[in-house]
């Protein structure tokens, strides 16, 4: 029987991608736990959308992701260059791969402006979190794929049928 397939940020499974060059690989029984349950998907938004590695940081100004696929919310570096367009690119590029990959679910790093599903950072550039998903996880989100971040592996491993819902 063929496995479900998983989404699943590239930074995660260890894959230097993140703005700073770095990644934050899962642990080894995790991922192995993962690998066993899912075809892993590998994917990042923003090098997707065209940014380099290592890159700027980037927050979302005024908003979440929703408001910034509605056009009402800016992506902005530290040091104010804007890079929605490459946000809102790389979020489209990954809803195509899961959707060619058949992923219903994907697995992203927590907090990111591209990543995050509960919770990202506030536009302060000061490491204050507020609730709002990244522009990815919003996009996913939309379409019906469920969304969860690396906090959530617990559960999403205790799902008897590998399709996890809440």
């Amino acid at each position: 029987m063929k496995k479900p397939t998983l989404l699943v940020s590239a930074c995660l499974l260890g894959q230097p991608v993140r703005y700073d060059g770095q990644s934050k690989p899962l642990s080894s029984p995790q991922w192995e736990a993962l690998r066993q349950r899912w075809d892993l998907i590998p994917v990042c938004p923003e090098c997707l959308g065209g940014l380099p590695t290592p890159r700027p940081a980037a927050e979302i100004i005024d908003g979440a992701g929703d408001d910034v696929l509605d056009g009402t919310a800016r992506i902005r570096t530290g040091n104010g260059s804007d890079v929605t367009q490459e946000f809102i690119a790389g979020a489209q590029r990954a809803l195509e791969i899961a959707r060619e990959s058949g992923c219903a679910q994907a697995l992203l790093k927590a907090n990111s402006p591209s990543c995050g599903n509960r919770q990202i950072y506030d536009g302060s550039f000061s490491s204050r979190l507020r609730e709002g998903q990244g522009v990815a996880a919003s996009l996913l989100s939309q379409h019906g794929i469920r969304v969860w971040n690396e906090e959530d592996i617990g559960t999403l491993l205790n799902r008897q049928d590998g399709q996890a819902s809440e």
